[in-house]
């Protein structure tokens, strides 16, 4: 995957048609929780882990340097306007990658987090796009809004199915990591436990595996970031953060606006390439108008 490249024109053309034919960007999500039974619902066909073999990220003629970017975000509860979010800011996600040359051919996958011990469906998984195809993947995502009331979900499922069902070649040709956020508010559960890996993805492993050793392998292809937004129901929790500092160090984000998200992956993206420095980031939003720049300041300051 991960041929032909992003166009605003076409992004803005699908903007209106939806506008004029009274659809949501979101349209599968809303058909389903609108008229199929809870028990009858399933991810989309695009992004159904289920049998999953590999997502793909790689250099073409087209796109000689790919760089992989994933982003996945829980869908549970108060998080579940954070897609919505991340579909209006694409433009603007696209714009700083590419104009101000934080990465040459970026590639990007989107994905949705919910909880595999009561969820229908608990992970989704798109594939690596440099075009206007990632609307549509994101505008695939089934929003179930659901999870079990406490504060972990799975992530940890989600971070194995990127571990070892992936292929980059800007890893696998160059040794350069991609990059992969995670944007919630709660915890992982403990380990990836092998009944979930069966029944989401449909395969075996041989026994758990503890999240610090999924982690560890998922490192190596990959610079992992969690990103936890203002707004959601376990903002600035010292729990929840002290875990994930404990698991992913600096790279943990407190976001304290929403829209500030994809400028923030942006930015991130541009300092882990050493094409820009915080400053010169933050210059390049004052620029195109941004009005993330304070918050971007603060997350990554």
């Amino acid at each position: 995957m991960g041929s032909g490249n992003w166009s605003t024109n076409v992004y803005d053309a699908a903007a209106r048609y939806r506008a004029a034919a009274g659809t949501d960007a979101f349209a599968y999500s809303d058909r389903v929780t609108r008229s199929a039974p809870r028990g009858s619902w399933r991810a989309h066909q695009t992004l159904d882990p289920y049998g999953l073999t590999v997502r793909e990220s790689r250099d073409s003629a087209e796109h000689p340097t790919s760089l992989a970017i994933s982003v996945l975000f829980d869908v549970t509860g108060s998080m579940g306007g954070v897609p919505r979010v991340l579909q209006t800011k694409l433009p603007d996600l696209f714009g700083l990658l590419l104009r101000k040359g934080y990465a040459e051919h970026p590639q990007i996958l989107f994905g949705a987090v919910g909880d595999a011990t009561c969820d229908r469906v608990p992970l989704q998984l798109g594939q690596f796009e440099s075009d206007n195809r990632m609307d549509e993947q994101l505008g695939n995502i089934l929003l179930e809004g659901g999870g079990g009331g406490q504060m972990t979900e799975s992530y940890e499922l989600a971070l194995y199915a990127m571990a070892r069902h992936t292929a980059l070649d800007c890893h696998e040709r160059r040794g350069r990591r991609g990059y992969l956020f995670l944007i919630g508010d709660e915890m992982p559960y403990g380990k990836v436990k092998a009944r979930e890996v069966r029944k989401v993805l449909g395969e075996s492993i041989p026994r758990d595996i503890p999240v610090q050793d999924i982690l560890a392998e998922l490192r190596r292809r990959f610079h992992v970031y969690y990103i936890l937004p203002a707004g959601a129901s376990y903002a600035g929790n010292r729990e929840v953060l002290g875990i994930w500092r404990q698991l992913l160090g600096q790279n943990v984000i407190e976001l304290d606006d929403l829209d500030a998200v994809c400028e923030t992956i942006a930015l991130t993206v541009g300092l882990g390439e050493e094409a820009i420095d915080l400053a010169q980031g933050l210059a390049d939003l004052r620029d195109i108008g941004s009005a993330a720049v304070d918050s971007v300041a603060r997350a990554l300051g």
